[in-house]
């Protein structure tokens, strides 16, 4: 019974809306690149990146130990994830530490590396990199003709899959839910508003009400 529990609960983590692993991932501005290094050892770094076309783009040194990695084995995993709030163990429990929990939201691609060499491709992705990250502009636009794209190498992945886990309390009862929102609000962390919002909350003059189940 409790392995069937289980698994009930992993299938209502788990984002089915495609939709909103692309919104996620277009939000989120650091993302983790996997790669296997000469020793079989795994390689994990910090990327900024974009999700164009349904395939991740990131800019890089034209050298370096990823580099060397993707030529050599070019499977990696990339994994995006935010943090929405940490509920202390009292909110369950007054004494037992192990009812600590977390609120989250992730995306785990497993996919094929590549380095892109043609420029119209190139110069796609360093300009999707700059909306994402400089939305305001102030920039010249990159062109298929400019040096630049000479300096920096472009890696893609390709996804064979993509997971999206999420933990908003969609998994407990209304009432239990709007409980959870509530000690949220009240431990009045720098996140709390925000993640009430997520939840599916909002604050009215007659308290906390649901607007939005949010289910994904």
């Amino acid at each position: 019974m409790k392995i069937i529990t289980g698994l009930k609960l992993v299938g209502r983590l788990e984002i089915k809306s495609h939709e909103k692993i692309k919104e996620f991932l277009n939000e989120e501005h650091v993302g983790r690149i996997a790669s296997i290094d000469e020793n079989g050892f795994p390689q994990i770094i910090p990327m900024n990146f974009a999700f164009l076309n349904d395939v991740i783009y990131m800019h890089s040194y034209p050298r370096g130990e990823k580099i060397e990695n993707i030529l050599k084995n070019n499977k990696v995993g990339f994994e995006v994830d935010r943090e929405l709030e940490f509920l202390p163990s009292y909110f369950s429990h007054p004494t037992d530490a192990s009812q600590a929990d977390t609120l989250y939201i992730s995306v785990v691609i497993k996919g094929t590396a590549f380095l892109v060499e043609d420029d119209s491709e190139k110069t796609l992705a360093l300009n999707g990199l700059m909306k994402k990250y400089q939305p305001e502009g102030h920039y010249e636009p990159i062109k298929e003709n400019d040096l630049v794209l000479d300096e920096v190498a472009v890696i893609k992945v390709v996804p064979q899959s993509i997971k999206g886990k999420y933990k908003i309390g969609q998994q407990l009862r209304p009432e239990s839910r709007k409980i959870l929102a509530k000690k949220i609000l009240d431990r009045n962390s720098r996140t709390a508003k925000e993640t009430i919002k997520i939840m599916g909350f909002e604050i009215t003059e007659n308290g906390l009400e649901m607007i939005d189940e949010k289910t994904w």
